[in-house]
């Protein structure tokens, strides 16, 4: 199945993102023809949790969702740092809404969660202490009104939620059918 001209816009914290979230689902969506821009707080050179590096293209301010068919939120130790951005917020709602493919591997879930993105939905996350929220992550994305369901990756209508590294290839399939 080819995808030339699908576009996707995968977001990810200026440090500390987690690699394989990024790298893993990147690699293979391009390797279908889909066009990856990769977005953050600021352009240039990013810097991943396990010393991954990537270009960061485009400010979350210059992203333009309805140039994409997909907007992809990636984990790791920086997810509150694009967590806290209203702009991040503001583009996963707006993705969301307009029935575009909304998705969060590991602790990202949380960032759609606080969007109001799961409302109503079933989710995943990966399972571990949010700070922010004195809480276990599963807990937050149920104080925001998701059902948490423990698999590795959930797809609830156009939304895409996966619990980390392990699933990065299952979630990037799951993209990819709904691309289609």
């Amino acid at each position: 199945m080819n995808l030339e001209g699908k576009k996707v816009v995968m977001i990810i914290a200026p440090e500390k993102f987690r690699d394989e979230e990024l790298f893993v689902p990147k690699e293979y969506l391009e390797g279908k023809g889909v066009e990856v821009t990769v977005a953050s707080t600021k352009k240039g050179t990013c810097t991943g949790a396990l010393g991954g590096t990537v270009e960061a293209e485009k400010t979350l301010g210059e992203v333009n969702v309805e140039e994409y068919n997909a907007v992809v939120f990636v984990g790791g130790g920086g997810t509150p740092v694009i967590r806290a951005e209203e702009r991040a917020l503001e583009i996963i709602k707006e993705a969301a809404k307009s029935g575009k493919i909304a998705a969060g591997i590991c602790w990202a879930s949380t960032t759609l969660a606080k969007a109001g993105v799961l409302e109503g939905k079933n989710a995943t996350v990966w399972v571990g202490n949010d700070a922010e929220y004195g809480m276990e992550t599963n807990k937050v994305l149920e104080k925001y009104g998701a059902t948490y369901v423990d698999k590795p990756v959930v797809v609830d209508g156009n939304v895409v939620t996966a619990v980390g590294p392990s699933a990065a290839k299952e979630f990037a399939k799951e993209i990819e059918k709904l691309l289609q």
